[in-house]
């Protein structure tokens, strides 16, 4: 008798540790006795039944290497209801009885849809923002940090062979925490998240002056993408204080690069749970449409709509923190 089989596949965003998790999966579902099939390109694999049956040696040596080697892409198509249903036949075609998930909001949507259509799917969270309000922590989120920790290090020796601020503008589309926990990590003058509401004058120029009575000479700015305008802001700081003044967007380079420890522990941790699930979903029938997540220092799991609906928290806890060492 043949066996079942399951699938794997990432979407959205690239993240670094995802890699990691697509070789968790694969080699805990041949564990589990499962039939494993790689899908390339996001949902637009199973529009166009680009998949790979994987076999142990498929995943070899992926754990350090960024990107995903299924690759990613976004589905338009996949958002329609007459697609959803043929995705899913193909799926049935291949004998496939679940489907792990590896992205981000966009992506659990359109697990909650396959699932909707008949075939179980269990989401993992993998964006560098770690914007998703179900999880404490996100695939890629980390080493996404320490690349950011890294080239601003890079940007402060310059600024302070000169003299001068450094307005870095980090990756977070919707959220802040790269933005917040990278500040505190290089030691911000002033960090602007999407969360909290600021003023230039209060939270960036009376800082400045308050750092230089003190006698420090040089600056850095964080900026987080979903707040913007890192040039204006950085044209508005030359002009009012007289200090020159360079802006840096770091953008895609956050996307790259090989994975940290916390970052390979978090996605293979984490895609094992995901067959688990998929397992005891096989053996008592039971429907996927579940979200792993991180809670609390260990997994847990929700229904995918009820993750979806979760309100995200800031830390504002960490903001204060970071208000009371940048002075």
């Amino acid at each position: 008798m043949a066996n079942k089989s399951i699938a794997v596949l990432t979407s959205g965003g690239d993240a670094p540790g995802m890699n990691a998790a697509v070789r968790a999966v694969v080699r805990a579902g041949i564990y589990s006795g499962f039939d494993v099939y790689g899908v390339y390109k996001g949902y637009n694999g199973l529009l166009n039944g680009d998949v790979k049956k994987m076999d142990l040696r498929s995943v070899s040596d992926i754990l350090s290497r960024g990107g995903t080697i299924l690759y990613t892409a976004r589905s338009k198509k996949f958002m329609q209801l007459e697609y959803q249903q043929q995705a899913a036949e193909f799926c049935r075609s291949l004998g496939i009885v679940g489907l792990v998930v590896i992205g981000g909001d966009g992506s659990f949507r359109g697990a909650r849809a396959l699932s909707n259509a008949g075939i179980p799917c269990v989401a993992l969270p993998g964006t560098i923002d770690n914007d998703i309000a179900c999880t404490d922590y996100t695939i890629g989120f980390d080493t996404a940090m320490n690349t950011a920790v890294e080239m601003i290090d890079k940007i402060r020796d310059t600024a302070q062979s000169h003299d001068r601020c450094s307005v870095v503008e980090v990756m977070g589309r919707h959220c802040g925490d790269i933005a917040l926990e990278t500040g505190i990590a290089v030691g911000a003058t002033s960090i602007i998240v999407p969360e909290v509401e600021y003023d230039l004058e209060k939270d960036v120029i009376s800082r400045i002056y308050e750092q230089k009575d003190t006698g420090k000479k040089h600056f850095i700015v964080i900026v987080a993408e979903g707040v913007g305008g890192s040039q204006e802001i950085s044209h508005y700081i030359q002009h009012r204080t007289g200090i020159e003044t360079r802006a840096t967007i770091l953008g895609h380079v956050q996307r790259g690069g090989s994975p940290s420890l916390r970052d390979r522990l978090m996605a293979t941790t984490m895609g094992v749970a995901a067959v688990e699930l998929l397992q005891k979903g096989n053996a008592d029938g039971t429907v996927g449409n579940r979200v792993i997540g991180w809670r609390d220092g260990k997994i847990v799991d929700y229904d995918i709509t009820e993750a979806l609906e979760m309100p995200r928290k800031f830390n504002n806890h960490l903001y204060e923190v970071a208000m009371k060492v940048s002075i």
